[in-house]
């Protein structure tokens, strides 16, 4: 699909959630790369008004390059299914499960999809018995943030209820998650396409904000080291898990693989980063796709859906 076909393409970008910085370079990254192919692009600074700010604006499809709540769960595309608008990544609901980790991983249960043991954290919790059923080795995650914001490794009840309350500072839903040992991947998928996995290797105790955004020793393994059998294996595993939430467009799922060799599925990301250090963008070059053609293809997918 050309520019011209495409109209006038809203690049929405940084919100008001904490993930507001990395927001801002993925939104820049991909209006430079559309200005550079020609694009007629307008920058949308999303700053709580949403509604009044899109609807004074004129415009033929929206890039949503938002993170975390308000862009990525559902609410920003209900703004624009009110518009009638065409947007990149998936509808409503999907977008709202995807960014509710806890909810994501009851759909993924149901579906006998592999994901870690979990647990609901609250007050009340039985720090203890948790503790034991996860083995002493959990990981504490606000359930709607991204970018690992917010997120510990624990090994006691001590720990468990430190992390939760720390955890709850970001989100009122937080789980604590049995901690796989093992190699990290991630799947991006591109219109109905599992592209080539990515491992992921960093110094950090995982793969944690720091790891993802500032820190230049992190590892990204394309190829990813996996059999070719077992790449092809952990691509239909993530394309099931993304297919089962409803998600459309584009979008990553993150796994672990045990030291058996078992694969666990983490979460689903349905507007992943597009920065310098993101890995949709990287695995989309490892594919021959380019970052102005990867974000042009998703413009397009986004208009195609629109109109069907």
């Amino acid at each position: 699909m050309s520019m011209d076909q495409l109209g006038k393409i809203a690049v929405l970008m940084g919100g008001t959630s904490a993930e507001r910085k990395v927001s801002l370079r993925s939104g820049n990254a991909v209006a430079d790369a559309l200005e550079s192919i020609g694009g007629n692009v307008v920058r949308v600074d999303i700053q709580g008004h949403a509604i009044s700010q899109l609807t004074e604006l004129d415009f033929d499809v929206a890039f949503i390059a938002l993170h975390g709540r308000g862009g990525e769960d559902g609410t920003i595309q209900g703004v624009l299914e009110w518009l009638d608008k065409p947007y990149t990544g998936s509808g409503v609901m999907a977008s709202a499960l995807a960014m509710d980790k806890w909810r994501t991983k009851m759909i993924w249960m149901a579906a006998g999809l592999p994901t870690p043991q979990a647990y609901l954290l609250d007050e009340q919790s039985d720090w203890q018995a948790i503790n034991t059923s996860l083995a002493a080795n959990a990981i504490v995650k606000p359930a709607r943030e991204g970018s690992s914001i917010g997120m510990r490794r624990v090994h006691s009840p001590d720990e468990l209820r430190s992390s939760y309350e720390y955890a709850s500072e970001y989100d009122g839903l937080v789980l604590a998650e049995r901690w796989v040992q093992g190699r990290e991947f991630t799947v991006a998928i591109v219109d109905g396409e599992a592209l080539p996995v990515i491992q992921l290797r960093t110094s950090h105790e995982f793969y944690d904000y720091d790891a993802k955004y500032q820190s230049n020793d992190t590892e990204y393994l394309l190829p990813c080291g996996l059999e070719e059998s077992e790449e092809r294996a952990l691509q239909e595993l993530a394309l099931k898990a993304f297919n089962v939430l409803g998600a459309a467009g584009w979008g990553r799922i993150d796994v672990m693989q045990d030291e058996q060799g078992s694969f666990w599925l983490l979460e689903a990301n349905t507007s992943p980063g597009m920065t310098d250090h993101s890995l949709v963008p990287m695995a989309a070059r490892a594919a021959g796709i380019e970052f102005a053609e990867l974000v042009t293809r998703l413009l397009a997918e986004a208009k195609q859906r629109h109109e069907q």
